[in-house]
């Protein structure tokens, strides 16, 4: 387990210009994907993150090879010759379960362990095992481990998600390309990562169509003329969410760069209604503020809602907003283990079912807190920003997951931020 500590000194400064790294969610699932190419795949704009090295680990495990070069991923598929991940691999992440669509779609079979990963909500499978049946799969549980046969081979077929899952979407995404026939996915997850995936698949000699919205359709192709490709990951919508949100809460001026603010409708709309200026381009997003924050209702929501990944860093927004808020998660059911971290701060956040009331305050006190999930753990680094004196954050190991040198590019912001060894504390 990590034991560094974040340490943060209040001085309510971020402002300058910041580049995000490619999308965690992205480069994962392409990595997986890798599986189909049966050869070298180039992946580029990967973030350095704890979660890329899991899953490079899992890929190995697998029987492929993978090589860093910077923010490239040089992936080699073509000696994978098993179909088992390892549980103390698995256990650690829950986007490993991202494995089990491209083995099955190359090698008909899988075994895979339950998935873990942030403890933000049960996060079942079920959408991913009722797609993947529909194509064929035949799954049976076996101390801990998902075994996937397919017995009749995989086949086309139409497919209604009771709910847009992106991980469901993927992995149908990924088996159903090897599939004879015709797939279509309805109600399918329409997160720009899909989309970045589907591109993938496409530039390997897949036939996808539809991606970015919700009736995705696949056309099955033989295995063997699925080959390796070059890709480049999208920019990661979260983490320039997460330094716009740090912009609004500051004043700004803050620039993201290497973003679509496509990607981003639900939240820059909210960031206006909260009393900032918000300008965007091709690739940057800037966010200023010179008025007080205003109060605002979020209710979270699949793409292109508001993404739960962000309610944590607009919760905090909210408590220092001018009046009530209520945010609504309806995405994870454990997610506002935030707010208890945020009220040791001051914050004034009374929690009702899948509601939170936040009352804003006039400031908060720097104070221990712990990241609960990967998202919160940034945005209580966020909040020491703005709260009076030190704050220290621990559990690190949630953030270095999804933000690549975040207390690097905090401080290049002009925070007043460092990183240390829990033991310096003492």
């Amino acid at each position: 387990m990590n034991q560094e500590v974040i340490i943060v000194r209040g001085n309510h400064t971020l402002k300058g210009d910041v580049r995000v790294s490619g999308a965690k969610n992205s480069a994962l699932k392409l990595m997986a994907a890798s599986i189909l190419g049966q050869g070298e795949t180039i992946l580029h704009n990967v973030p350095l993150i704890s979660d890329i090295e899991l899953m490079s680990e899992v890929l190995a495990r697998l029987g492929a090879t993978v090589v860093r070069e910077g923010h490239t991923l040089r992936i080699n598929t073509a000696d994978v010759d098993s179909c088992e991940t390892p549980y103390e691999l698995v256990s650690k992440m829950r986007a490993s379960i991202s494995v089990l669509g491209p083995l099955i779609g190359r090698f008909g079979e899988a075994r895979v362990a339950m998935p873990g990963g942030c403890q933000i909500g049960a996060r079942k499978i079920d959408m991913h095992l009722v797609g993947l049946e529909a194509l064929g799969v035949a799954f049976d549980v076996d101390h801990g481990v998902l075994a996937a046969t397919t017995p009749n081979g995989l086949r086309g077929t139409h497919v209604y998600l009771e709910f847009p899952s992106v991980g469901a979407t993927e992995n149908m995404l990924m088996a159903a390309v090897t599939a004879e026939g015709h797939t279509a996915i309805e109600n399918a997850a329409c997160e720009p990562e899909i989309e970045d995936l589907a591109n993938m698949l496409n530039a390997m000699g897949a036939r996808v169509a539809g991606a970015g919205t919700s009736l995705i359709e696949i056309e099955g192709v033989p295995l063997s003329t699925l080959h390796p490709c070059e890709h480049t990951t999208v920019g990661d919508r979260i983490e320039a969410g997460t330094f716009l949100a740090g912009g609004a809460l500051t004043g700004g001026p803050l620039t993201v760069h290497g973003i679509d603010p496509a990607f981003l409708r639900m939240a820059i709309m909210k960031l206006r209604a909260m009393g900032c200026d918000v300008e965007t381009g091709d690739d940057w997003i800037t966010v200023r503020r010179e008025e007080p924050l205003s109060s605002v209702d979020i209710q979270t929501l699949p793409h292109p809602g508001f993404p739960t990944d962000l309610q944590a860093q607009f919760m905090l927004l909210a408590a220092l907003a001018d009046d009530v808020s209520v945010i609504t998660e309806n995405v994870f059911e454990n997610r506002f283990m935030f707010a208890a971290e945020l009220m040791r701060m001051g914050a004034d956040v009374t929690l009702d079912d899948h509601h939170a009331i936040v009352r804003g305050v006039d400031h908060l006190e720097g104070a221990p807190v712990s990241s609960t999930d990967l998202r919160a753990g940034a945005a209580l680094v966020l909040a020491g920003i703005v709260a009076d004196g030190e704050t220290s954050v621990h559990h690190l190991e949630h953030i270095d997951r999804g933000y690549e040198d975040y207390v690097g590019k905090l401080a290049s912001l002009g925070a007043d931020i460092r990183r240390v060894s829990a033991d310096s504390l003492r």
